[in-house]
């Protein structure tokens, strides 16, 4: 009964337009009441949530990627992956995959890399011809791997969610994300050769060439310190979080010297700003769960799907339809908190490892963010490059293909998630 109530009141509320995080509080709030239940309950839940370790790499990892914004790495950053793929047919749509790929390995959120990276994109693609409902797609399409690629904010929520290590999810997005990379350049190669799209204009020579790849290397080297120093044990996800923001400081102040105590200052209100909403949906979405939990949701759940298939695969088939329906209506942070404690116990008792399971959950709900009405790449996208919203969702249509047919590998392939975390940590 507290269950129907909670969900009831809080799809109300979600119509008549209340932000999910807020729907989620005070539907929660409201049953609480209702049920008689002590209030200061919901101060216990959401403060609990809200403690822990692992969180610490949230608002850590948006900071190291607002001071490396600031200190201009990801100009640098797209003008050497143009100078290493722009030549080809189509070579802006590459370096856009490319650029996300490395980006993610310091932002861990796809909001995160739109925002930094999306308006020079789309600009310069406008500028060599391409239609604004491509360069629009393959810029939402190629955010995706922020959220997959080591660090990875949804990650390390689920992780916090589902109680699984977050180091081991952290690590095992990597290969999931160069198959998400490698689906979307096919496709773009062959868009390309279909729509006769524009060669790079930019100019290579050798001596051009080696001069940004040393002005890049600072930033193409940010994934590599962080994933191998996670693999070697030196330190742990929270640890990563603050190695990545001090390596951030020093090669914005050293390298490039364009960090300012004013980039600084502003990088920490944009950080508190960013974190302040996210911790304020994990708090909310952390009470609605523990609405659920009470009422035997989870329990209910696990009986449930194991009464409908013992099958491992089909049981994350289920999840995965679950998911991308739950992704178009749903906030993905609030998402997780909700979905992750109420699957995770049936599906690992039908033997899915929990690390393969969360990186399922994170591409479906990243998946969710291309998709209306809730997609929030949508509005993002639209946002910084003034293109209207339903040519913006025309152009994200076509690269949900490269996406679903990257999930479906991820899912039916357990390897792609758990071989490299199972290598090095045990």
């Amino acid at each position: 009964m507290m269950s129907a109530s909670v969900v009831a009141l809080f799809l109300l509320l979600t119509v008549m337009g209340a932000p999910i995080a807020i729907a989620m509080g005070l539907a929660s709030g409201v049953v609480i009441v209702a049920f008689d239940m002590p209030i200061a309950v919901m101060a216990q839940r959401t403060v609990n949530a809200l403690d822990s370790t692992p969180l610490l790499a949230v608002p850590m990892f948006i900071f190291a990627a607002e001071i490396f914004n600031r200190a201009g790495i990801t100009d640098q950053l797209f003008d050497f992956i143009r100078m290493v793929v722009g030549r080809i047919r189509g070579g802006l749509g590459h370096v856009t995959v490319m650029t996300h790929l490395v980006f993610s390995g310091v932002s861990g959120a796809a909001l995160a890399d739109i925002g930094a990276l999306g308006k020079v994109q789309i600009n310069m693609m406008r500028q060599q011809g391409y239609k604004d409902e491509f360069s629009a797609g393959i810029c939402m399409a190629a955010s995706t791997l922020g959220p997959i690629f080591p660090p990875s904010i949804p990650l390390v929520i689920f992780a916090m969610a589902a109680e699984v290590s977050p180091v081991k999810l952290l690590i095992a997005g990597t290969i999931p994300s160069l198959i998400i990379a490698a689906f979307l350049m096919v496709q773009i190669a062959i868009i390309a050769k279909r729509d006769k799209l524009p060669h790079d204009t930019i100019v290579v020579t050798a001596p051009k060439f080696m001069r940004q790849l040393g002005i890049a290397l600072p930033a193409l080297a940010a994934p590599v310190i962080l994933i191998g120093g996670m693999v070697a044990g030196w330190f742990g996800a929270t640890e990563a979080a603050g190695v990545t923001v001090i390596y951030a400081i020093l090669v914005g102040v050293l390298f490039y010297r364009r960090l300012t105590w004013g980039g600084l200052i502003e990088a920490s209100r944009e950080t508190v700003r960013a974190s302040a909403a996210v911790l304020f949906i994990v708090g909310c979405a952390a009470l609605f769960a523990w609405v659920l939990t009470i009422d035997r949701i989870p329990t209910l759940a696990t009986e449930y799907l194991l009464a409908l298939s013992k099958d491992p695969l089909v049981l994350l088939m289920v999840v995965n339809v679950l998911l991308l329906g739950i992704g178009m209506i749903m906030e993905s942070i609030a998402a997780i908190l909700i979905v992750a404690p109420i699957i995770t116990p049936a599906l690992m008792a039908a033997g899915v490892d929990p690390v393969h399971l969360g990186v399922v959950v994170v591409l479906n709900l990243m998946i969710g963010l291309m998709t209306p009405p809730v997609g929030m790449s949508l509005y993002m996208v639209s946002n910084v490059a003034g293109i209207p919203l339903h040519r913006v969702v025309a152009g994200g249509m076509p690269f949900l293909i490269s996406l679903l047919l990257s999930l479906i590998a991820v899912t039916v392939i357990p390897a792609a998630s758990t071989w490299l975390p199972n290598q090095f940590i045990k």
